[in-house]
């Protein structure tokens, strides 16, 4: 509520400190459609995104925000997907293009998209992005946009990397507080104390309680990630792992598999579980212990979204 004004201005850079959850994609995805000019046939927008799951997710939304804006023309792009595709459907307009780093350069160096026109960037987690490496990437999109235009950044924490970046890049921005990073107040926490020989007995029983509909469980490692999930499905339940390591095909079936009800348990890794976002999750369960507090908001922000009730 509080940022949608300001974007509508749109005079001004932006930071907003947002966890994924917090209607952040609704908070910048309404004003940039808005700032669209659909007679102009050229790339006027920018969203960058730290994984493909979350430039995929960000483009259903907008295109959930937009269906009634006849004649505008959006497109995703991202690693792990047919890049002649992609240059092909860069030959029709797109007034807003979602990316992911890498993938947006290859484009670019091989001239198949535009970036002179851009008039609003978006970097949507952002500290997500550093953490990931994506530094040298960003620097190198940057340079392939006008100076003039707009940038809005968005990230969950504003470790001092953000705040160079920020200093970098933005003039005078304002800066807003989409949500505490404090988890969402429809999330009931518990916590067990459990050998490790026997966690995985625990999830179980945590798995066939009266209230269970489907979790995710994180992982540190992606190895650890396929193990727990082939325990599970040796024991009878509907498991499927999601890690850094699968192909975008798998990850895309992983995901569409758990969306549709066809899996209960998601068995995820931090970094595979980025844009992941199921409206009815009714357990997060962190196997292994997330590293620092804002990964365990994260994590269990996977649940209680949308006023539902959830267990971490």
């Amino acid at each position: 509520g509080q940022a949608i004004p300001r974007l509508l201005e749109g005079d001004r850079d932006f930071i907003g400190l947002a966890q994924t959850g917090t209607g952040k994609t609704a908070a910048f995805g309404l004003p940039l459609l808005e700032h669209i000019d659909l007679d102009q046939q050229c790339t006027q927008a920018l969203v960058l995104a730290p994984t493909r799951e979350l430039g995929q997710q960000i483009a259903e939304q907008l295109a959930l925000f937009s269906k009634h804006m006849k004649g505008l023309r959006t497109l995703a792009v991202y690693g792990g997907a047919n890049i002649v595709t992609q240059i092909q459907a860069l030959k029709k307009t797109r007034h807003v293009v979602i990316a992911t780093p890498g993938r947006l350069i290859d484009l670019a160096k091989r001239k198949a998209i535009d970036l002179s026109n851009v008039r609003y960037l978006v970097l949507d987690e952002a500290d997500e992005m550093l953490n990931m490496g994506f530094k040298e990437e960003l620097d190198t999109i940057l340079s392939f946009t006008p100076d003039e235009k707009r940038t809005w950044l968005f990230s969950a924490t504003m470790p001092k990397e953000i705040r160079h970046l920020a200093d970098e890049v933005l003039r005078r921005p304002t800066v807003i507080e989409l949500a505490h990073s404090r988890p969402a107040d429809t999330i009931e926490h518990a916590l067990y104390e459990c050998a490790q020989t026997r966690r995985l007995e625990l999830l179980e029983e945590i798995l066939s309680g009266p209230d269970f509909r489907s979790a995710i469980v994180f992982l540190r490692t992606k190895h650890r990630a396929r193990k727990v999930a082939r325990q599970l499905d040796q024991r009878g339940h509907r498991a499927i792992a999601l890690q850094g390591n699968m192909s975008q095909n798998q990850r895309v079936r992983a995901m569409e598999g758990f969306r549709a009800g066809e899996y209960d348990v998601l068995v995820a890794t931090d970094i595979a579980a980025r844009g992941i976002d199921v409206a009815d999750v009714s357990h997060v369960v962190n196997f292994d212990v997330p590293n620092t507090p804002e990964a365990y908001t994260h994590r269990i922000g996977r649940t209680g979204r949308s006023k539902k009730q959830g267990k971490a």
